[in-house]
């Protein structure tokens, strides 16, 4: 039975990290549920580490993604144990990275203190970075995304999401050095990071041009019942009569496929809704499905509002990042006959091109993100040009339903205007629909499963912050500027960093 309890509180630590995230939003969880990683990698053998460190992650992600379920039972037709083994598995799958992050630390570095400070938080990075890239990739519950409203935010804007992480990580390496071997000097070190990571936030960026006045329509339509013959009418219907009386509006956008059928089908009622806009003086960005060719399906927004509307016409944007299972299915011709979990309705998209202009909306630009690709932040910020106004991500979380994954989702999308200096428009079908600043700051919100408008004055704003200068470039000089220098202070003097006079870094 003891041998169980180092397992069961590496999985109690990981689960305890779910609360770092929105809805909960308690920030100072992301450290201490670090820290129960950080114990792990003091486990006897490299291999004992690696198992300690799965449990963690398996205690992080089966929680915490557990809102995944809801597509699966709800509209993939899969009882709840079988929804629970995929989620399991998923689970599992993205807890090996992290898993082999505590094998690599505790096998080739000697040194605890060179393995918890310097090398420890880049494996866990390059661990995330992984998982967002492989098979597509799942970039999600970064920890770096628990710091929105903390004080580690002002680093986004610098070093991005994956940053704060690191801090994050290196942050509970000093931690847990200090609890197990009372070095206090690595502790001194993270307290200046984080003074400077909150003096950071009083920087600016980027400055403010033009300000104008938004409605975002939250049609909250139930999913079950968006695709069922004669709902297409109600849809139309429903936004146009949220959207009629906003006659102050600059710009109205709808969410992500609020209209149930193809721009192809729709194009003459289109033609309509464009000439009716351009007589108010409006324009609209909405979500659609678009088939401009045989075998050729996209999740798309389109703006109307100029009065030359055509189908296939320029101002448009096509998703690049598809959701795996939901919109494309991997081995489909194996999985598909499988379950019809795997034969979800409109799970056979095509990809968009990169290097897609921005969509033009009252005479501003918008950089669109479609649901899922907001989570990729080195995809947003190609997608961000210089003269971009506004970041716009539209999205339909009603798969999931009353469930944390939206609010999650929700969270990930403010990082990205931290990150890139842009305010940000999120419009849904049923919440969580916002507004914010250039800060990633909430400044105006619709609650949840109401049918509704959000009307916002927002200002645009200009210029480039460095992460969206430089990327990750500079977080990656860091990251190898760690590593070499835990390959070099073997001989530095007591008291830098803790080491003593001779200690070896490598066995």
């Amino acid at each position: 039975m003891h041998r169980l309890l180092p397992i069961l509180g590496a999985l109690l630590s990981g689960a305890l990290g779910v609360f770092a995230f929105s809805p909960f939003d308690l920030w100072p969880l992301a450290l201490v549920s670090l820290l129960g990683l950080f114990v792990q990698a003091t486990a006897p053998s490299p291999a004992l580490a690696a198992r300690r460190g799965f449990a963690w992650s398996l205690g992080l992600y089966l929680p915490g993604l557990w809102w995944i379920h809801n597509s699966m039972t709800l509209f993939g037709g899969l009882p709840l144990v079988a929804a629970f083994l995929l989620v399991a598995l998923l689970a599992a799958y993205l807890s090996l990275y992290n898993a082999l992050a505590l094998w690599l630390a505790r096998r080739y570095v000697a040194s605890p203190l060179a393995r918890l400070l310097w090398v420890l938080p880049v494996l866990l990075v390059a661990a995330d970075w992984l998982r967002g890239w492989v098979l597509t990739g799942f970039p999600w519950l970064w920890f770096g995304y628990s710091q929105l409203d903390g004080p580690l935010a002002g680093l986004a804007p610098l070093l991005g999401v994956q940053g704060i992480s690191w801090v994050l990580a290196f942050s509970a390496g000093a931690l847990c050095l200090l609890a197990t071997q009372r070095r206090w000097q690595p502790g001194l070190l993270a307290l200046l990071l984080w003074a400077l990571a909150y003096g950071s936030q009083l920087l600016h960026w980027v400055s403010p041009t033009q300000t104008q006045r938004l409605v975002l329509v939250q049609g909250n339509i139930e999913q079950s019942l968006k695709w069922i013959p004669g709902q297409l009418e109600l849809s139309l219907e429903r936004y146009l009569e949220l959207t009629l009386p906003e006659l102050d509006a600059d710009l109205v956008v709808w969410p992500e496929s609020a209209l149930p059928a193809s721009e192809q089908q729709l194009a003459p009622w289109l033609g309509q809704v464009d000439q009716l806009m351009h007589e108010r003086g409006q324009s609209l960005l909405t979500g659609i499905v678009s088939r401009p060719a045989e075998g050729e399906t996209y999740n798309a927004v389109i703006g109307l509002g100029d009065g030359r509307y055509q189908p296939g016409h320029d101002n448009r944007y096509y998703k690049q990042q598809l959701v795996p299972i939901g919109e494309f299915v991997p081995f489909g011709d194996w999985l598909r006959p499988l379950a019809p979990f795997f034969n979800l309705p409109m799970s056979s998209f095509s990809r968009g091109e990169a290097g897609q202009p921005d969509l033009a909306g009252a005479g501003h630009r918008f950089s669109v993100a479609i649901c899922y690709e907001v989570a990729f932040p080195g995809l947003v910020r190609d997608n961000l040009k210089a003269d971009t106004d506004y970041l716009l991500t539209v999205s339909n979380d009603t798969w999931f339903g009353q469930s944390i994954g939206p609010w999650q989702h929700q969270q990930i999308a403010r990082m990205r205007a931290l990150e890139l200096g842009r305010p940000l428009v999120r419009a849904t079908n049923n919440g969580v629909t916002l507004v914010t600043d250039e800060k990633g700051r909430i400044t105006a919100s619709l609650p949840q499963f109401e049918a509704g408008v959000l009307r916002a004055e927002v200002t645009g704003m200009t210029g480039l912050t460095p992460y969206a200068r430089f990327g990750n470039l500079p977080l990656l000089g860091w990251l190898a500027l760690c590593l070499a220098f835990a390959a070099c202070c073997r001989h530095r003097p007591v008291g830098a960093f803790g080491l003593e006079p001779g200690r070896r870094l490598f066995k």
